[in-house]
Formats: C-alpha cells, sequence, structure tokens
C-alpha cells in the first residue's frame, strides 16, 4: 500500500456522531460490523494504511463505546450535533497540523480505500491549490444525492443538493460523497462564515465550496468508484456495504493465488489472510483472526475463527475451529471435529466426531472418532497433553489436567484420568463377558411375549 509522501502534514477528521436511527438499534451507527469490523474501524483503518495518523474522530454524547473501539485516536464530542460544519468545527483545535490538508470523512462510510484518500491529497497539493477537493462518485441511481457542478476539467464549481436542483442538474450522474480535503489554513475561517439558514437549521459543510469561490480560491473533484461510497443509514445499507466489500476481499484472496471454488458462498472477515495455492470450499466462514498458510485446503461447512492453520493442512468439512486453534503443517482436522485453544502438531489427525479444546497434540499422534478433552469442571480450564505418536481411540474421554505419552496407546472407550507413559497402553473399559446362545433364547421369550399380547387384546 503506497503512503503519503506529502510535504505539508495531514490531518483527518472522522465525523461519527449519528445515532443511527433508522437502523432501529441502540448501538451507534459506527459501530454496527461488516467483515467481522465496526464500520468507523474499516475508515480509521484506510486513513492508517494512507500513513494519516493525526485523526481525531467526533461522536455523540454517551457514545463511550465509539470511543473505545477508536482507541488511541482521540475523540470529541459534538454536543449539538447540528450539522456537518459544526462537527468539523468542534475537532478543529484538537488536530495537530496548522497547515496542510484537513481530510473529512464519515464513520458510516466504510469502503473507502486508502489510494482514494492518496488522489485527494496529491489534487489539493496540485500547483492551483484548491481550498477545497471534494470526492464524487458516479452511482447507478443518483437519486436524492447532491450533485457535483463541474467546471473546466477537474474544476468543481459547485455543489448543489438534489432538493434544490432543477431537472437539468438533476440529470447529472456526478454526485457528492461528502469526503473532503480541505486547506487547513483557512479551513477555520471557511467554517466561521457557514450558516444554519435553512430548513434543518444545520450547519452544511458543503457550504466551504461557494465560501472559498468568494474568497477567490478554486475548488475541485477527483472521482471515486461508486463502491466506495455505500453510505450505511440502514439495515438495507448494512447488507449492502457486506456485499460489496466481500466482494472486495474474495477478489483479493484470487488475485493473491488462493482457490475459491464457489466465491459467493465464502464468507471472509477484514483481516483475513490467506496464502497462495490455498483452496476453499463452498458454504466456508471465516471470522476475525484467521490466517491460512500456502498449500492448506478448508473444505466445505467449515467455520474458523481466530485460528492459524498452516502449510499443507486440511479442515473439515463441516470442521469448527475455535480462537486459539493453531493448526501445524500437514495436520488434519476432519468432519464435526472441534478444537479450542489447543496446538496440532505437523501430521497430527483428529479425522471426525472430536472435541479438543485447552490441548497439546504432538506431531503424527491419530485422535479417534469420539475423543473429548474434559478441560472445564465447571470452575477452572485444565490442559491436556498428548505426545507425539500417540493413538487415542475412538470414544476417549480425557479428563484433564491429564498427559498421554509419546507413542502411547489408548484403548477405545476409555476415561483417563492418570498420566499414560511414553509407549504404554491404557485400558479402562469394563471386562466383556459372553453368554453362548444368550440371543437365541432372548429371541424366542420376546416373539412369546408379543404373541401373548396381541392373543389377550383379541
Amino acid at each position: 500500500m503506497t503512503k503519503t509522501n506529502s510535504q505539508f502534514g495531514v490531518s483527518a477528521i472522522v465525523l461519527a456522531a449519528g445515532l443511527g436511527t433508522r437502523m432501529r438499534s441502540k448501538l451507534p451507527k459506527v459501530m454496527h460490523k461488516i467483515a467481522g469490523q465496526p464500520l468507523v474501524n474499516h475508515v480509521t483503518d484506510a486513513l492508517s494504511h494512507a500513513g494519516i495518523e493525526d485523526l481525531t474522530v467526533v461522536i455523540g454524547p454517551d457514545m463511550e463505546l465509539v470511543a473505545k473501539a477508536v482507541s488511541p485516536y482521540p475523540t470529541v464530542v459534538q454536543a449539538s450535533q447540528s450539522g456537518t460544519g459544526d462537527a468539523v468545527k468542534s475537532a478543529l483545535n484538537h488536530i495537530t497540523h496548522k497547515d496542510g490538508h484537513v481530510l473529512v470523512l464519515f464513520g458510516a462510510d466504510p469502503l473507502i480505500q486508502a489510494d482514494t484518500i492518496l488522489r485527494m491529497i496529491a489534487r489539493r497539493e496540485q500547483a492551483d491549490n484548491p481550498a477545497v477537493v471534494v470526492l464524487g462518485f458516479r452511482p447507478y441511481d443518483p437519486g436524492d444525492y447532491g450533485r457535483l457542478i463541474a467546471g473546466d476539467k477537474d474544476q468543481l464549481s459547485a455543489i448543489i443538493e438534489a432538493k434544490e436542483a432543477d431537472a437539468e442538474t438533476l440529470a447529472l450522474n456526478l454526485c457528492n460523497s461528502g469526503i473532503m480535503a480541505i486547506d487547513r489554513l483557512i479551513l477555520k475561517v471557511l467554517l466561521s462564515e457557514i450558516t444554519n439558514d435553512n430548513t434543518k437549521g444545520e450547519y452544511y459543510l458543503t457550504d466551504v465550496v461557494a465560501i472559498a469561490h468568494k474568497l477567490g480560491r478554486t475548488c475541485a473533484y477527483v472521482e471515486g468508484d461508486a463502491d466506495e461510497f455505500i453510505g450505511v443509514d440502514t439495515r438495507a445499507d448494512l447488507a449492502d456495504a457486506e456485499a460489496a466489500l466481500q466482494t472486495r476481499l474474495r477478489q483479493n484472496a484470487l488475485t493473491n493465488g488462493a482457490t475459491l471454488i464457489d466465491p459467493n458462498s465464502v464468507h471472509l472477515s477484514f483481516d483475513t489472510k490467506i496464502g497462495a495455492d490455498v483452496v476453499i470450499e463452498p458454504f466456508v466462514v471465516i471470522a476475525p483472526g484467521v490466517t491460512i498458510d500456502d498449500n492448506a485446503t478448508i473444505r466445505a461447512y467449515s467455520h474458523l475463527e481466530a485460528a492459524h492453520v498452516s502449510s499443507g493442512a486440511v479442515i473439515g468439512p463441516y470442521a469448527r475451529l475455535r480462537p486459539g486453534a493453531q493448526i501445524g503443517v500437514d495436520a488434519k482436522i476432519g468432519n464435526f471435529v472441534e478444537v479450542k485453544n489447543a496446538t496440532f502438531e505437523a501430521g497430527a489427525k483428529a479425522n471426525h466426531l472430536s472435541y479438543i479444546g485447552d490441548a497439546r497434540v504432538g506431531a503424527k499422534a491419530n485422535i479417534g472418532a469420539g475423543t473429548i478433552t474434559c478441560n472445564y469442571d465447571g470452575y477452572n480450564k485444565s490442559h491436556t497433553d498428548i505426545g507425539a505418536g500417540a493413538f487415542i481411540g475412538s470414544n476417549t474421554a480425557l479428563v484433564a489436567p491429564v498427559k498421554v505419552g509419546d507413542g502411547a496407546i489408548v484403548g477405545a472407550g476409555s476415561t483417563i484420568t492418570k498420566a499414560v507413559p511414553d509407549n504404554a497402553l491404557a485400558v479402562t473399559r469394563a471386562s466383556q463377558k459372553t453368554s453362548d446362545d444368550f440371543a437365541t433364547s432372548y429371541h424366542k421369550l420376546k416373539a412369546a411375549q408379543k404373541e401373548h399380547a396381541k392373543l389377550k387384546n383379541k
């Protein structure tokens, strides 16, 4: 990712004070998630990737949750919430740089990309020194977006709100995203000239374009991809933004050498790391915190979260990797196996129907079907250690804390509560008893009872 090489200071203000009433949620709008991360953090990440660290987030009263989410970036409370101009003014004294550029972005516009931010900065630094650079886009349906009135080349003459536009203006499809880069030296003057003489009685940041022109300064615009400007105001918007980001994440994975057999059925997270020659089968969900190394395979209907899958490992189908799962090189986690806070070393296998939690499984150990580590006693979690090359028979319960030595064998159906030495055999099942011809007499007895019941009921 290219970062800014601006010779001037670059500051950013992220507006995140909206309540999100139309979301019908007690959660602040910018705290709703796409790809496993709050909307506002997608915006701060884009700024960070662009090399911008002087960043202030404007929040509303009682939004401690947002302040915590964006930490260590500072926040400022917009008490009155009387428009975007007022929001920027509330943050002005909190930004570090006294010259250069001030970027204004929205915490509920999560799809903005670092390269687009850098293009805005580069345009501000061109020879004509525009006071304001506005980010425009061309949506499929311009609808109620404000329109950008272009002058020569990329000069910006005005921003006209849709409700104030005539038919000719509404026919234009170059729309205002609301995102701006503004000359820090005159931003205070621009803000002081904004009035709230409008139907909502709010101070609109878009007025700075007209004010800059009155001061004899030029304004300009740059265009971004329409997919970057899905602002989230409703649950439907949230779903649209999720879909757009999933498409982007899947394309990145494919470009970097992974195979997604049915891309649209695979759900990725904002921080998913996928190596080359990884194969991901349909209907896989990858929650945050997952790394999948080269040549691994994730089979259908598996769910991974905060886990590391090493090269050559095979996961699933229908497997669940919970936080702390560390799957080693060429290890195998099969169908209906759940792993939590456990390490499988190279070549270890649990091919089906098992739960392995708070454990180490040594290299090339084999976990039989139905095996569980009994890691929780209702108060504390305890550790199970399974040595290299150990064989754990089917339907075994390993009651932690317990250790099974290298090369040891545990017989099927055992409950292990004590350490098993290296290369030993441990079996705890009851002795088998056999009664010859019991089945013959049993079947005769049951048939007679059934016949007697029929005669009795006639």
